[in-house]
């Protein structure tokens, strides 16, 4: 080997094979963390993107399909990397998937390589890879708007020169750029013209660390060659912000500060969407009861449909508004300092600073969740981030901490968000509990530090973040609906099966009901013979045999019923608590507004309420703790490889959210 670092030679031409007849055409979208990437993918195919995984892989990426030119194009977006030289099974995915390595997996036509423009030093390192790779390739120079606004300029005649590929400079934010880049795109397509790396560097190819050097000098060479301007004053701007928001203390102030105003500004914005959510359903279901003769259809629709979905979609706007703000906060560059200040912590658990991000993504959804642990090199310290990543308030929950805190602050938004708060600080300091424990048990081991990229701060993208939560929402709707609406009518046929006629219920209540027709009260009558229905009905026969279970948690036999219908999926049991407390269509007239209010208004057989301030907060802590969802569970299998570590997932959280319900609720009889 030879002492001296081998030069980097410049790229030359040449005419890769073509792509085989009849074969859709792919672009593959690949760049560092934080490079825009996937802002520019939103950009190029708005609404389009599909979230599916790498065939024989966990691993997910988003594509979408698209026309250039009167050619039809599939865009993938990769997972971010920093080098071809993997050390995640994400990195390893993606590069397989650019190598054309992967089973199942088209080799990409045309390789569009994102970089920012605001660091191009240390984006050129994967540059450098991808060009080795011969695919046609052009360089998006993204976030060219915030270079220029940093007094960053540069030299593209230079800059192609030494890269061999198209450069185009772009901002996915604004759209700047996008239409010459796409005309460069098909350009590049028709040429297929791709770079060679000249044999000076292949003759070095089996050491390691020269390579490693070499891409490093050329990168600092081709940067200094191309670009005028350094971001000083940007800087300055971000060091003196960082003093704050990465603080020891001042840190942990304002991550607090900052997820309180967000739940906050959740209740105070989704009052209305809300409100007019539950007007169209109350509409709809007065509607059916309107045209539809009083039966056993109507009683379906409007209580098993409109009551089941109607009682889950009322929430969506507060679950839009969390996918959307936690957007703006990832795009400002917020979530980055975040993960750090939050290391400190988790090394005291035991965990890496690298579970944080799984970690937080959590609150949007604990599959993916899982699945991004593979970030985490250590299988020890992903095992027990798989194992608590599930205790995070996912957007399930959101419905059942939104139909808890308004049965106890019914009008006072600041309340309820101190309840969502609360919530949230519940779930997070139950999975750093149960992480110190299996650090010390089953997981012992050392702890990595952490190293993450700051990036500068930017102004977020409201168009990319509106996509965003277009699509986490939708994902939401598909899943949770379908399951929501077969529970619900399951429920509903349980319910409303078998028929009891007034002969066949006890003489007592047929007395009361005597009393109540003789004074004409038609509301009693009608209300106390749907509640002997109910009881005598499967659904409330079983309710009944697993209540005692349940009872020392405060729950009667129709909680009862819920909570064991939301072990497939936790977000059921206010669909199933709508079915159970609508039943009629007058329940459905008012939607969820009825619904509550019937919740605040029942009583046990001796005249107690049931929702006591004590049973409300026993409900919160269960679904805060308790593992409700299958796929979920089947996710954690998928991952670990093994049904040892769902199973011991299923049953530490189920018994963890029983004991503090129980806990919960005999504290609160006795105080309050």
């Amino acid at each position: 080997m030879s002492s001296a670092t081998p030069e980097l030679s410049l790229p030359v031409l040449s005419t890769p094979p073509a792509p085989a007849a009849g074969g859709p055409t792919t672009i593959a979208l690949v760049g560092n963390p934080n490079a825009g990437k996937t802002s520019l993918f939103n950009r190029l195919t708005g609404l389009r993107a599909k979230t599916a995984n790498f065939p024989g892989t966990t691993v997910e990426h988003r594509r979408a399909d698209v026309t250039l030119g009167n050619v039809p194009v599939t865009i993938v977006d990769l997972p971010g990397l920093y080098s071809l030289d993997p050390t995640t099974p994400d990195e390893r995915v993606a590069c397989q998937a650019l190598e054309g390595l992967l089973p199942g997996t088209p080799d990409p036509d045309l390789v569009l390589l994102v970089v920012d423009s605001t660091n191009l030093e240390r984006n050129l390192f994967l540059a450098g890879q991808v060009l080795e790779l011969g695919d046609p390739t052009v360089l998006a120079l993204n976030l060219s708007d915030a270079a220029e606004k940093q007094g960053i300029t540069f030299d593209l005649a230079e800059l192609q020169q030494r890269l061999g590929c198209p450069v185009v400079p772009v901002s996915a934010r604004t759209g700047s750029g996008i239409d010459q880049l796409l005309e460069v795109v098909q350009t590049t397509l028709r040429e297929r013209k791709a770079p060679e790396v000249h044999a000076e560097l292949a003759a070095c190819g089996s050491c390691n660390g020269c390579q490693f050097s070499a891409r490093y000098d050329w990168a600092s060479r081709v940067s200094h060659a191309a670009v005028r301007g350094t971001a000083v004053k940007q800087g300055r701007v971000t060091e003196a912000i960082d003093r704050v928001l990465t603080h020891r203390f001042g840190g942990l102030l304002s991550f607090a500060l900052v997820m309180a105003a967000t739940f906050l500004t959740i209740f105070w914005a989704a009052t209305f969407p809300m409100d007019l959510i539950d007007s169209l359903f109350g509409a709809a279901g007065e509607t059916i009861g309107k045209w539809i003769p009083e039966g056993d259809l109507q009683s379906l629709l409007t209580d098993g449909v409109i009551g089941g979905l109607g009682g889950m979609l009322v929430f969506l706007p507060q679950i839009c508004l969390l996918f959307f703000v936690l957007a703006l906060l990832e795009d400002s560059g917020y979530m980055a300092r975040a993960a750090l200040v939050m290391d400190r912590l988790m090394h005291k658990v035991g965990l890496p600073g690298k579970a944080f991000v799984p970690l937080l993504s959590a609150h949007a959804c604990a599959i993916p969740a899982i699945m991004s642990t593979r970030v985490i090199e250590d299988r020890r310290d992903r095992l027990a981030t798989i194992l608590i990543a599930p205790l995070m308030t996912c957007s399930a929950r959101i419905p059942v901490y939104a139909m808890v805190a308004t049965l106890l602050f019914p009008n006072s938004s600041l309340q309820r968000a101190l309840i969502f708060t609360a919530a949230y600080a519940l779930g997070i300091t139950a999975a750093l509990a149960m992480a110190w424990v299996f650090k010390r048990t089953l997981l012992k081991g050392p702890v990595r530090p952490l190293v993450i990229e700051l990036p500068n701060y930017r102004l977020p993208s409201l168009r990319n973040a509106l996509l965003l939560t277009y699509d986490r929402a939708w994902a939401f709707v598909k899943t949770a609906g379908t399951t929501i609406l077969v529970i619900s009518l399951v429920l509903w046929a349980l319910a409303t099966y078998p028929k009891t006629s007034v002969d066949q219920m006890p003489a007592e209540v047929q007395a009361q009901l005597a009393e109540l027709e003789a004074a004409g009260d038609e509301a009693g009558v009608e209300h106390l013979t749907q509640q002997m229905e109910l009881e005598h009905s499967f659904a409330g026969r079983i309710g009944r045999t697993i209540e005692p279970v349940f009872e020392p948690l405060g729950f009667d036999w129709k909680m009862s019923i819920g909570v064991l219908s939301s072990f497939a999926a936790r977000e059921v049991i206010v669909s199933t608590l709508a079915v159970l407390y609508g039943l009629g269509a007058e329940g459905a007239d008012d939607g969820v507004n009825s619904l509550l209010a019937s919740m605040g208004s029942s009583k046990h057989a001796d005249g107690s309420l049931v929702f006591t301030t004590a049973t409300c907060l026993s409900l919160l802590v269960f679904y805060v703790l308790a593992m409700q969802c299958l796929p979920t569970q089947a996710v954690t299998r998928r991952e670990t490889g093994s049904w040892k570590w769902p199973l011991i997932q299923l049953g530490y959280m189920t018994a963890l959210a029983y004991v503090a319900a129980l806990v919960t609720y005999q504290v609160a009889t006795r105080l309050l």
